[in-house]
């Protein structure tokens, strides 16, 4: 095994090149950082993969106090109000700030912005790029302008294993080289690792989405929070395909409805949020129906031009839009759990931020309204960048090390044994519905795996749907049907694996 090597970053390190870390990477300029990438950048994120858009209340008719109130609506009384407003408030600016870093949002012949309408909202804020590829227009727009800052470092095919901890708070991260390992200093480290469907059978995200960031910081000793709220989205392209296709609820926007193989309604108003329609669905699913979308009529012949990417999917799959129906079911889309932060994105641990699916800031509550998720990455990403600013412009820091330039020597080979049975354990147990035997046997069946990255989240997330002994939002237990009357936080601290206890 290679000694470990230490060098000193010299400034803060992103974890994770999506959205949410690049944005603060941008916002933390002139101040220098390192940008760590598992993969190659670009690859691998749920951004570039985000079909229907970034939320905003930029209409004419429309105000950010609108705009957050759905965003409560949807989150089932666990959202965190101040949060919400303050997000929503800041979500026009955020679409400016992507305008001006060249993001090519889609326009109206007046040059008004084209704005859609998604499930649960109750006006027309959902701001698109190039039709259905809203997230990968952002992506490119981040990492064109974050190159072009020479302030900004990125790390390609370098990994981050662990959080490195000193005198209790952040010490800095090590890095998985093809040369071994690297221990890179930093007292400030900013987790955008992304979300945790990789650890579902049936998931819309890329299969390397499974909780790093969330590892990370539970074995670093950062508090973790409501772990068991997964969004399951109503409407994956159920073909032979693994990630599944997604087919956007803007589809639904456009007068898509849901119908089993008779033709009947799954439920009288497609727009439901998303839980209610995952719901309705897997009972059909359950009595032994199939689930289809029906586009034929609405949006008809307009569905090329308004969504290409999920035409080009459905042809490929042998499917026409225009005039068959789709197959879809529930799939882990979004986790709204992740690590607990404060409006600033800082952890409970002195030194770690987090930004992006992987932190719990209090916007999504139990169920995330559509398309909060991008507006949540911009502002939150922002936010924390320019935190970090204000911090690192006031002290004398060291030059940053150069990127590594040995070969990742990473990528493809064939699927893990264990994340195959970690996936089946958790999609059967911690999926649409749940029961407490089932959860406690899933509990039983993962702890031979806790030992490994995704047994390890797996088995927290798993744990935590076990604690919450009520239905809300996204977390339905069959045992539990009811809601409790006062909502409140789930929390998991470091020690809940061996102890079983809830901080």
């Amino acid at each position: 095994m290679p000694a470990t090597r230490r060098i000193d970053a010299g400034c803060p390190v992103v974890v994770g090149a999506g959205l949410a870390g690049l944005a603060a990477a941008i916002e933390l300029s002139p101040a220098p950082c390192i940008v760590l990438s598992a993969g190659a950048v670009s690859t691998g994120t749920s951004t570039g993969w985000a079909q229907g858009g970034i939320a905003a209340a930029v209409g004419a008719d429309d105000a950010p106090a609108l705009h957050a109130a759905d965003t409560i609506a949807a989150g089932a009384a666990l959202c965190e109000p101040g949060v919400v407003t303050a997000v929503t408030a800041a979500g026009p600016d955020a679409i400016g700030w992507l305008a001006r870093h060249g993001a090519r949002f889609d326009t109206n012949p007046d040059g008004n912005l084209r704005l859609g309408l998604e499930g649960a909202h109750r006006r027309r804020r959902i701001v698109h790029a190039q039709g259905d590829r809203t997230g990968a227009e952002l992506l490119r727009t981040v990492v064109d302008a974050a190159r072009g800052l020479e302030s900004v470092a990125i790390w390609e095919h370098s990994p981050a294993t662990d959080l490195l901890v000193e005198d209790g708070r952040i010490a800095g991260v090590r890095v998985s080289t093809s040369t071994g390992p690297l221990d890179l200093l930093s007292d400030a480290v900013v987790l955008a690792t992304g979300g945790i469907g990789g650890l579902f059978s049936h998931t819309t995200n890329p299969l390397g989405s499974r909780g790093q960031g969330l590892g990370l910081a539970y074995r670093a000793g950062a508090r973790l929070r409501d772990l068991e709220m997964v969004q399951f989205h109503p409407t994956a392209l159920d073909v032979a395909a693994d990630p599944m296709p997604l087919v956007s609820e803007a589809v639904r926007g456009e007068g898509a409805i849901l119908v089993n193989e008779h033709g009947e309604w799954v439920l009288r108003d497609p727009l439901s949020a998303r839980d209610v329609v995952s719901r309705a669905e897997w009972a059909q699913l359950q009595d032994g129906h199939l689930v289809f979308l029906d586009a034929r009529a609405e949006p008809g012949e307009r569905f090329a031009g308004l969504f290409p990417s999920i035409t080009a999917t459905a042809l490929a799959a042998g499917l026409d839009p225009r005039t068959d129906l789709l197959p879809v079911r529930p799939a882990a889309h979004y986790h709204m759990g992740g690590v607990e932060v404060d409006a600033q994105g800082r952890a409970s641990l002195p030194g770690l931020y987090a930004a992006g699916e992987v932190a719990s800031t209090g916007l999504h509550g139990a169920n995330r309204l559509a398309s909060n998720s991008l507006l949540e990455a911009v502002v939150c990403g922002r936010a924390v960048g320019r935190g970090l600013l204000a911090e690192t412009t006031a002290r004398h820091r060291p030059a940053r090390p150069a990127p590594p330039t040995w070969p990742a020597g990473r990528g493809g080979g064939r699927p893990d044994p264990v994340v195959e049975r970690v996936r089946r354990i958790t999609s059967t147990a911690a999926g649409v519905l749940r029961t407490g035997e089932g959860l406690r046997a899933a509990l039983d069946d993962l702890a031979p795996d806790r030992d490994t990255e995704a047994g390890l989240v797996a088995w927290l997330v798993v744990w935590s749907a076990l604690q919450r002994e009520e239905s809300r939002g996204a977390h339905t237990r069959l045992d539990h049907p009811e809601t409790a009357p006062v909502a409140a936080h789930n929390g998991v601290a470091a020690g809940a694996l061996a102890s079983g206890s809830a901080a």
